[in-house]
Order: structure tokens, then C-alpha cells, then sequence
């Protein structure tokens, strides 16, 4: 295990209850009490402190917490606005039922009792799969998500899984699976101590980071120039990113797995392949090389639009610079080609040596977790297909299938049919490819359950609504994130508010996974969700080699709540020595546990203890990324998408303060483009694919290349029957009824959002 952490600088001011100063005035009855609590903002990946202060329970102002080990007082817009977001009156408080078409409030013992009820008699049929699951990215940030998401999924007993993951994340779980064994053992770059950052398909100045937990990515990246290093942005649209960056070179959209090969094909025609002390631990280095050799500077200098000049000098860059992090986000993944683009940025990273080391790629070590300091390499290893899907028979991935083909699956008669469907905290009618099909094919389902705070696009298809708690009423720890991050921390938050009280008492998260999950387990709607608990807290006990019964004890006296138990014993017996509950409660800021470490080859669970550069599950595919080097490079205008500061998907469009003001959801055109078009800034315009057409207002600008039209997704929230009044009054189309189902990366079955062939014609 690794030294204590609580003496590597964590803070331990502030109260076990994650107050720092309580009442700083109680000395007359008639002056209002001030409070000053400290959590972490839950609403994206860079899990920044926050400095929360209330006067009589009210929230009077919310700041970046200054004195937080790891966002140092980093705050973007939305974290300030929780207090928005809690008091929001379009928010779903109470547990609500669907009678003749119409949701009414309902008390949770009748929620779950219809939930009961509607799923059961599906499943009375004797089909498990005919109920799906679909989870969405709010999940990831619950803490109730991503603990109890795994139990409810294995009680479901359905292999019609769907997530987010699909969407927008899978190449790099599929990539990192098959080089490294395990799908979650993703590389992030060592942005602190980095001397050169190639970013693909990344915004980080507007996402705050994604697959890569870095608060104030904006200080980072200075601090990357600052100490005479370089930062390069590649992308389709100069983005505020790109702005802050050193080089910023404009690529065809879905042309990046082209370009990443040919730069690892001029390293080695430069003689400088070095993957330094990796080279004892590479299977297929050779191979991959010969793979790769037809994509050349010149080779793909017509599709990429990256001339052959600028590719071959950001290729000895790489390979000369001290370190050298190479990261490709968002952009990169949802195209046909995204696990071959994400595999590439990490053959990237290992033929520069830069994999694993300082400053390179390298992994987090969270605080929880079975410790692999000292294990000896090698395992199962990581593989796919283990079923298929029922229509178009996609192979299963990390126990999914893709979102895409979620809508043939309710569609298609027959057995094993989709006739029921439970979400959580997402809104797939936006957020996924041919979402009027999708949409469609929700409203003909026999019983529908969402988890949700809206009633938005899909969850107004639901038979039963179970509202979870505000944000700000909820524990919180970055199980998800965590892992993923550019330096070992840990933090924990206990509730702000207890549990929302309207007309009904509401009911904590954890609670409503775990009642579900009795259900999906046949113990009925009255089952004591304590079973759970319990079930968890002794799995891991046992896992750890601790006596179960003595640790309830424990938690008991300790008056932890039944996730803060979990929490608590996942953290004793993960890989920080000294680290427990206790330790976080004392320390609000949070505990530093220091920065990424070297953990290759102990890390490693393919079959052959090695990392396996050239898998044939991904080689295999290299012969269709020729065939596009072999083809005329696409002429039409191209779709992407594009992230805002202020938005989060589609999550918090109901919130005034973040959609107000010049209007974001336009779509941007180069002035070549629109001049060869007959189009004016400002001016309406259709887009079509032959899935479908919607109307944008145009904004003509030189921020997106030529050939490359540019509309965010999660917009238009203008359908009949949604409550939410601030995000039907916000202008916005859905660009995915431009996405199609049928063309995703079949490696991973994640979408294809970007790069979408479009007819634009002016209004």
C-alpha cells in the first residue's frame, strides 16, 4: 500500500460534517445564522470545490472553494448554479404516475407498487431481456449511480443494456481494453508536468475536461506554456481551446484516425520509434508498424486537409519533445473510425515512450479499489461479442449494446422484444442518433420507468417518474471520475438539504436503486432496501478479507448512513493505507494523495501480462480505414457538433441564468461556404440527410473550417407535454434527427455524431 495520505497535504480543517465554520454568528436571536459548507460540484468531469454560503438555510452565494487541494477555487458558470437548479420549480419533487395519459403525484409505496406491477408482467411472460435499460450520463455523476447501478443491472438479468457510453466514450474502453485488459484503464495526459499536449477532438476550455478530470483546464494549459512547453489543438472548428493554444490546425472531420497513423508511420520512417522501458512489455510493435506504413504524410494529406509538411513536423515534435501527451477527446470517437482513432493515440504515446511516464499518459490510482502495487501482471484479458444484438446483431461491448440499435429492438416483433424500459438520469430522445425513430418508438412501449428530475423528451413517455434528490441533497463522491483523473485525490460531500419535502417526503437516490433492485430481484415492492446495504457492505468486506458482521458494527457505531458504510470500507481496503471515511469528513477541501505514478506492467490484465499492441480485434479493422485512404476524399459538407461553456447535453437548458443571452444554438458556416452558397449571417437554413431536416439560424463564421458546418446537440426542447417553461422559450433545434442509426464504429457500436454528410440550403 501506498504512505499515508493524510500526511502527503490534505487539509483537515472544517467539521466531520464537511461544514468549514458552521455559525459564525449565534450571539443574538434576532441575526441570521451564516453557515459555510464545502462540496464538490457534481455537474461535470472536473470535480471542482465549491464554497456554498447559506444565511437561515438559504444559499445566499456559491464560489470556488480556494483553500480545495486539487480546483484551488476553479469555478465554471454551472457550478454556481445548484442553487438555480435545487429551486427550480419545473423539477420533479414527488414520485409521479401516468392515469389516462396524465402524470399525477403519487406517494412512493404507489410508485413502486406500479413499477412492480408493470415490469412484472412483462417479465411473467418468462423474457428478461424484454425490459432494457438505458443509463445516462447523470448516472455516472451520482454517487448512488455508480454504486448501485451494477447490482440493479445484474438483478435486471437483461442483455438489452444500453448508456451514454455509447454515445460518445466506447472506442477508448474498447482500445484500452483489448491493449492494456481491462476497458477502464484509460490513459489521461500528465497535464502538470507535460512538456508537449496534442489535443484531437477535444474543447476543454468548454467541456472542463472529459475522460480527463482536470479542474481549471484553462490554468493547466497556460502553466504547459508558461514553463516553455507547447500546446497544439487539432479540430474541425478553431474552438476557444484552440485560441488559447500554441498551433491550432484545422482537419476534415472523421479524418483523424488517418492522420494519427500517418504520424506514428513518419516517427518510424524518422527512425524514432522509442518506447523506452514499454519495449520489454509490447507485444506487436513491429506489427503495428507494418500496419500502418501505407498512411504517409503525403497519403493523407487529401482527406485530412493537413498538409504533408505540417504532419511530418508535428511527428518529430512528438518524438523529441521531453514528454509528450497525446489526447483525443469527443471529436475523435464518435465516428465510424473511433476506436481506431482512440488506439492510435496511444500507439502515439507508447512509440514516443511517452506511456506511462511522467508527463506522458499515465494512469490514476483512485482511492478505491483492490490495490495492484506489487500484483503480478496478465489476467483474462478483455474481449467483446459475448452475444449479439437481437435485430442487427451488434456485438456486445463491456456488456452493452449500442444505443443506436435500441429503437429496431422496441420496433421488431418477436421473441425477445423490447416491451418495457427503465432510464436513468438521461434523455436518449436528444442525445441519440435518429432520435425521432427513437422517440417514436418509446411511446409504443407497454411500461416505461424513468429516474429523473424532468420531465423532458423522454421521460414524458414514462409510466412511473422516481425523482431523485437535488444535487445539493445528495452525498457525493467521484467514483467515476476519479479514476480518470490528471492527479490522485479523494473528496467526499455529505447532503446539503436532506432529501426534497413537498407534498411527499422524498426519498435519497441510493434508496430508490436499491428498492428497484429488489424488485428486479423478486422481493417485491415492500423489500427494506437495508437488505441491500447489507448485501453490499458484506461483498465488500469479504472481498477485502474483513469479517463482514464486525464491520456493520463499525459502521454502526460510527453513525455512517448505509452508503457511507460501503463508501467507508471500499476506501480501507483500497490502495492508500491510513485513508478511511473519517479522514474526508475531516477534511473538506480534500486529501491530496499525490501525483500519477508509474503502475505498468502491474496494471496489466491481458492474457499475456503484456501490452498487446496489435490484438487482432483491432488490427482487423485497419483494411476499412485503406479503403477510406483508397477513396476520393468526401466533398460535401460535413456536420459536427460543438460544447458551450454553459451547457451540459441537455441537462440544464431549464436554467435561466445559463441559456440567456445571445442565442448558441445556430448553425456555423465558413464564409466560403455560405459566399459558394448564396447564404447571409443570420439568415435561416435547412440541413438535410436522408434522416432527416431540420431549420437553423445561420451564423457565418471563419471559426469553423471550409467544408464544415458546426450544430450543438441536446437543443430543441419545444415537444408537446415536456415542463419545462425557461427550455421551451430557448431557441434550439435537435440535431440528431440529422444523425443516422446505421453508421456507427463497429468495433465499439458507438455513434456516429460527427462527420454527417449534409445538403444545406438557405431560407
Amino acid at each position: 500500500m501506498t504512505d499515508n495520505p493524510i500526511l502527503n497535504g490534505g487539509s483537515t480543517s472544517g467539521s466531520a460534517g464537511g461544514s468549514a465554520g458552521g455559525s459564525t454568528d449565534r450571539s443574538a436571536a434576532d441575526k441570521p445564522s451564516t453557515e459555510t459548507h464545502i462540496r464538490t460540484c457534481p455537474l461535470c468531469e472536473a470535480t471542482c470545490g465549491l464554497e456554498i454560503t447559506l444565511k437561515d438555510s438559504a444559499i445566499t452565494r456559491i464560489r470556488g472553494d480556494r483553500e480545495d487541494v486539487f480546483s484551488k477555487g476553479f469555478i465554471c458558470p454551472k457550478g454556481s448554479t445548484l442553487k438555480q437548479l435545487h429551486a427550480d420549480p419545473d423539477r420533479v419533487r414527488t414520485p409521479l404516475i401516468k392515469r389516462h395519459g396524465k402524470f399525477v403525484p403519487a406517494s412512493w409505496e404507489e410508485a413502486f407498487e406500479a413499477v412492480a406491477e408493470g415490469f412484472g408482467k412483462i417479465w411473467e411472460a418468462g423474457d428478461r431481456d424484454a425490459v432494457a435499460m438505458y443509463l445516462g450520463n447523470p448516472t455516472a455523476h451520482s454517487m448512488a449511480g455508480a454504486m448501485f447501478a451494477a447490482p440493479l443491472i445484474k438483478a435486471m438479468q437483461t442483455k438489452n443494456l444500453f448508456s451514454a457510453s455509447t454515445v460518445d466514450q466506447m472506442p477508448k474502453h474498447v482500445s484500452s481494453g483489448f491493449l492494456f485488459g481491462g476497458p477502464n484503464s484509460i490513459p489521461v495526459p500528465d497535464l502538470d508536468r507535460t512538456d508537449y499536449l496534442l489535443m484531437l477532438g477535444a474543447n476543454p476550455l468548454e467541456s472542463n475536461g472529459s475522460l480527463c478530470t482536470a479542474p481549471d483546464f484553462p490554468g493547466r494549459l497556460q502553466a504547459i506554456r508558461e514553463r516553455g512547453g507547447k500546446v497544439v489543438t487539432v479540430d474541425p472548428r478553431r474552438t476557444k481551446t484552440a485560441d488559447v493554444s500554441d498551433e491550432y490546425l484545422p482537419i476534415r472531420p472523421g479524418s483523424d484516425a488517418l492522420w494519427l497513423a500517418a504520424l506514428v508511420t513518419e516517427i518510424n520512417s524518422a527512425g524514432l520509434v522509442d518506447p523506452g522501458r514499454l519495449r520489454d512489455m509490447l507485444d506487436g510493435l513491429n506489427e503495428t508498424l507494418e500496419l500502418l506504413a501505407p498512411f504517409t504524410a503525403d497519403s493523407v494529406a487529401g482527406h485530412t486537409r493537413i498538409s504533408a509538411v505540417d504532419t511530418r513536423r508535428i511527428a518529430r515534435e512528438l518524438a523529441e519533445a521531453p514528454t509528450t501527451a497525446v489526447y483525443g477527446r469527443i471529436g475523435t470517437h464518435t465516428t465510424e473510425y473511433g476506436t481506431l482513432a482512440s488506439w492510435l493515440v496511444e500507439v502515439l504515446n507508447i512509440v514516443t515512450g511517452n506511456l506511462d511516464s511522467p508527463g506522458g499518459a499515465m494512469f490514476a490510482e483512485p482511492a478505491f479499489g483492490a490495490p495492484t502495487k506489487g500484483r503480478t501482471p496478465g489476467g483474462r484479458g478483455f474481449s467483446t461479442g459475448r452475444w449479439t444484438s437481437r435485430v442487427s446483431e451488434h456485438p456486445e461491448v463491456r456488456g452493452e449494446l449500442p444505443v443506436s440499435a435500441l429503437a429496431e429492438e422496441i420496433e421488431t416483433a418477436g421473441p425477445g422484444q423490447v416491451r418495457g424500459l427503465l432510464t436513468s438520469g438521461g434523455n436518449p430522445v436528444r442525445s441519440c442518433p435518429n432520435s425521432e425513430r427513437l422517440d417514436s418508438a418509446f411511446a409504443g412501449l407497454d411500461f416505461m420507468v424513468s429516474i429523473d428530475i424532468y420531465i423532458n423528451e423522454t421521460t414524458r413517455h414514462a409510466d412511473v417518474i422516481l425523482p431523485s434528490p437535488s444535487p445539493l441533497a445528495k452525498p457525493h463522491f467521484d467514483f467515476a471520475f476519479y479514476g480518470l483523473s490528471v492527479r490522485n485525490i479523494a473528496n467526499y460531500s455529505q447532503p446539503l438539504h436532506d432529501a426534497d419535502d413537498i407534498t411527499e417526503p422524498g426519498m435519497d437516490e441510493h434508496e430508490i436503486f436499491a428498492r428497484l433492485t429488489l424488485i428486479a430481484s423478486g422481493m417485491g415492492a415492500a423489500a427494506d432496501p437495508e437488505v441491500m446495504y447489507s448485501i453490499m457492505l458484506q461483498t465488500v468486506a469479504e472481498r477485502g478479507g474483513l469479517n463482514a458482521e464486525e464491520e456493520q458494527a463499525a459502521a454502526s457505531s460510527a453513525n455512517y448512513t448505509g452508503v457511507e458504510a460501503i463508501l467507508d470500507l471500499m476506501l480501507r481496503t483500497g490502495p492508500y493505507e491510513g485513508l478511511h471515511l473519517a479522514a474526508l469528513l475531516a477534511a473538506p477541501h480534500g486529501i491530496d494523495l499525490g501525483p500519477l505514478r508509474e503502475r505498468l506492467p502491474e496494471l496489466l490484465r491481458t492474457a499475456s501480462g503484456r501490452i498487446e499492441m496489435a490484438h487482432t480485434s483491432i488490427t482487423s479493422d485497419i483494411p476499412r480505414l485503406l479503403a477510406l485512404l483508397e477513396t476520393a476524399p468526401e466533398e460535401r459538407l460535413l456536420l459536427v457538433g460543438r460544447r458551450h461553456l454553459r451547457s451540459n447535453n441537455s441537462w440544464m437548458h431549464n436554467v435561466e441564468v445559463l441559456v440567456k443571452g445571445k442565442q448558441r444554438c445556430t448553425l456555423q458556416l465558413n464564409p466560403a461556404d455560405a459566399n459558394e452558397l448564396g447564404i447571409t449571417d443570420g439568415q435561416n437554413a435547412s440541413l438535410q440527410t436522408e434522416t432527416g431536416k431540420v431549420v437553423a439560424l445561420v451564423e457565418v463564421t471563419d471559426l469553423v473550417a471550409i467544408g464544415t458546418v458546426s450544430l450543438p446537440h441536446g437543443w430543441g426542447h419545444d415537444t408537446e407535454g415536456l415542463v419545462g417553461a425557461v427550455a421551451a422559450a430557448t431557441p434550439g433545434v435537435n440535431s440528431n434527427i440529422l444523425t443516422g442509426d446505421q453508421f456507427i464504429d463497429p468495433l465499439s457500436g458507438n455513434a456516429r455524431l460527427n462527420a454527417i454528410p449534409v445538403v444545406v440550403a438557405g431560407l
